[in-house]
């Protein structure tokens, strides 16, 4: 996939902190910016936007 878009929520410097998406028309990619090469998760288009509310509704992470 060439289409990684990096979140607009990334860290300070050089902006690794994050997640990177890679929209399809079958599936969703996420991978660590920081391991780009390492395993993605895929989601299907409609089980994406669950997901990512899934995880805002978690507490922050000390």
């Amino acid at each position: 996939m060439d289409n990684w878009r990096k979140s607009s929520y990334s860290g300070p410097d050089d902006g690794n902190e994050c997640v990177e998406i890679a929209p399809s028309p079958t599936h969703v990619a996420v991978r660590d910016s920081k391991a780009p090469t390492r395993a993605t998760l895929a989601f299907p288009p409609e089980a994406f936007t669950p997901f990512l509310q899934a995880l805002k509704a978690q507490p922050p992470r000390p």
